[in-house]
């Protein structure tokens, strides 16, 4: 029940408590790679290689915002002893020509860097003991007011994220959020958007897998005065 637990919503710090924050991020991550992996492009015995210093640099990356659900017991005394349920990531500010897909995949054309402000959504994921309380709506809202009080100009700001096919509970999630679907993408698109291009194999260009537009893109876009 709801009532076990009490919950806590936060964006990570780049600086305060990093190390400790990291093996955080780093046990959750691989958690939600080694019991959903088809959620995922990456991989759990990929990941579980990275090194200490990678999970450090992943969270204190310019451009990359951490946004966490932590858990308390409710019959443990306030303290430290959290647990890190949730956590999502945004990309951002995008450019422009990062955040551009070709016209087939149905995305409408962004408009110009001065007009409208970008950042794709990736990597939300609840433990299973967790879901169903909205935890996944309010970790969203909660990156969503940090986008709102991220800058006053530019006032438009789109919020991107990309979803396989056959995911239908998590597209109803995020319709649910406020995103609709506007266009389809292939998987080498959603890991460059993902910032994960890196998983990209040589001569992926004539491999279906990562060819075929297998995946929804869905899209939220606000004004900073209308929230």
């Amino acid at each position: 029940m709801a009532s076990e637990y009490h919950y806590t919503y936060f964006r990570v710090s780049k600086t305060e408590d990093l190390t400790r924050s990291a093996q955080r991020y780093r046990g959750l991550r691989l958690q939600a790679l080694k019991l959903s992996p088809s959620s995922f492009a990456a991989t759990y015995e990929s990941e579980a290689l990275f090194t200490d210093e990678y999970w450090i640099s992943r969270l204190s990356q310019p451009g990359r915002e951490t946004f966490v659900c932590a858990a308390r017991p409710a019959s443990k005394p306030l303290g430290d002893d959290l647990e890190w349920v949730a956590q999502l990531t945004l990309l951002g500010p995008r450019t422009r020509e990062e955040f551009t897909l070709p016209a087939t995949s149905g995305q409408p054309e962004p408009g110009l860097d001065e007009e409208e402000e970008r950042w794709q959504l990736l990597g939300l994921y609840t433990l299973s003991s967790h879901r169903g309380r909205g935890i996944a709506k309010r970790l969203c809202t909660e990156a969503v007011n940090y986008l709102v009080q991220y800058r006053s100009e530019p006032r438009n700001v789109n919020v991107r994220l990309m979803v396989k096919w056959g995911m239908d509970a998590a597209v109803r999630l995020y319709e649910q959020l406020g995103f609709k679907e506007v266009g389809s993408c292939t998987l080498a698109e959603a890991l460059i958007a993902n910032g994960e291009g890196d998983l990209l194999p040589g001569g992926y260009e004539a491999q279906e897998k990562f060819c075929a537009r297998s995946g929804h893109v869905m899209l939220q876009c606000f004004t900073r005065d209308h929230v």
